[in-house]
């Protein structure tokens, strides 16, 4: 698994973990250790396949603003983890791909556990090329409360 694509690794790791009692959970705390500033929110991979993830954040004062909801960092990062998995899983082997922009719509407060869902189209990479992945968050009542915009620079393979 050392010289696969980071998407390869990612899809081996959930495959084996994923039926496991905690799997998800402990895949989940394996994430937050590679990317140790995306483990601060305590994020919870619930699904993973190819082009599309579900990711799950617990409200807890730990992720809270003065405002008593979900923190707007807290979303743009469950956001940015949730198209992030999506769009890695999904990269055909060789192709590279870089975040070069992020922006979020706060569309609502931020209140119970927030649920992140990503399902890019993935385009032919034959050049460099830019392309939009979107994460929305949705609250338990299945309102969208934020919606991420990320850019990724994909380039073929060298």
């Amino acid at each position: 698994m050392a010289n696969s694509s980071p998407g390869t690794r990612i899809r081996t790791l959930w495959g084996r973990l994923k039926p496991l009692p905690l799997g998800t959970w402990l895949f989940s705390r394996m994430v937050g250790l590679m990317v140790p500033y995306t483990g601060t929110i305590g994020a919870h991979v619930r699904e993973l396949e190819p082009g599309r993830s579900r990711v799950t954040l617990r409200d807890r004062r730990r992720v809270r603003n003065h405002l008593d909801c979900v923190h707007a960092v807290a979303l743009v990062n469950l956001g940015e983890v949730t198209s992030g998995l999506a769009m890695m899983t999904a990269l055909p082997p060789g192709v590279r791909g870089i975040v070069t922009g992020l922006s979020i719509e706060y569309l609502k407060k931020a209140r119970g556990t927030i649920t992140g869902r990503s399902a890019p189209t993935i385009p032919t990479v034959s050049s460099t090329i830019d392309t939009i992945v979107t994460a929305d968050m949705t609250d338990s009542s299945g309102d969208v409360v934020a919606r991420t915009h990320v850019t990724w620079r994909l380039s073929p393979p060298a």
